[in-house]
């Protein structure tokens, strides 16, 4: 008897794809073998060039399902003037993901740090569209931080407070006295990124137009 669509088993690529994504998170590129995948997933190394020709196209693929999931949210964002409640949802949407699925801030991490294919579709697919000058900015407080020139500057903060979180948040779980990745510990993080987000934009929006000068 076959199982309901939902309870069904995934099947070998889908398989071989979650290994890869696990192990390239936890190891970098460079540090995974295929046979740490085949060895992951169940079946002989050779077993592998059935589904992805070589290291480099799993990687890309495991890049590429990642990015579909994690880009979408930003591409929405774009459709429509960018006002401080529109962001604020966007924010929320990536920080959940994130928690849900560190897999891709880890990955992140290894590829600033040691390189690796498809870095070039990371920068242009999922960062690129961060940095991108939209016309249509609906709140005072975002057209200041681009008029002063410190838009980049407030994408980058964000990409870190929110990434650097799940990269580095289990060092601290001693400290913070319980699992990082709880729900609880979700609220928490959710309502820090909102919080910084509103001082950011407060000061932004009672600034001068371009930075004073030390």
């Amino acid at each position: 008897m076959s199982l309901p669509a939902h309870q069904a088993t995934p099947g070998t690529p889908q398989r071989i794809l979650d290994a890869a994504e696990d192990l390239f998170a936890e190891k970098g590129y460079k540090g995974t073998s295929l046979g740490d995948v085949s060895a992951r997933v169940g079946i002989r190394s050779p077993s592998l060039y059935n589904h992805f020709r070589n290291k480099e196209a799993l990687y890309r693929a495991v890049l590429e399902r990642l990015l579909d999931e994690f880009a979408a949210p930003m591409n929405e964002l774009h459709q429509a003037p960018i006002s401080v409640e529109r962001l604020q949802v966007w924010l929320e949407t990536i920080v959940r993901k994130h928690h849900a699925n560190p897999n891709l801030a880890r990955l992140l991490q290894h590829a600033a740090l040691s390189g690796g294919p498809g870095t070039n579709d990371l920068i242009e697919r999922f960062f690129q569209p961060m940095f991108h000058t939209d016309e249509g900015l609906a709140q005072p407080g975002l057209r200041a931080l681009e008029q002063a020139g410190l838009q980049p500057w407030a994408v980058m903060a964000f990409n870190n407070l929110v990434m650097s979180y799940v990269t580095m948040a289990p060092m601290y779980r001693d400290l913070l006295g319980q699992d990082p990745f709880s729900d609880e510990a979700l609220e928490r993080q959710l309502a820090l990124v909102k919080t910084v987000l509103q001082a950011v934009l407060a000061h932004a929006g009672a600034a001068p137009s371009t930075p004073s000068t030390l």
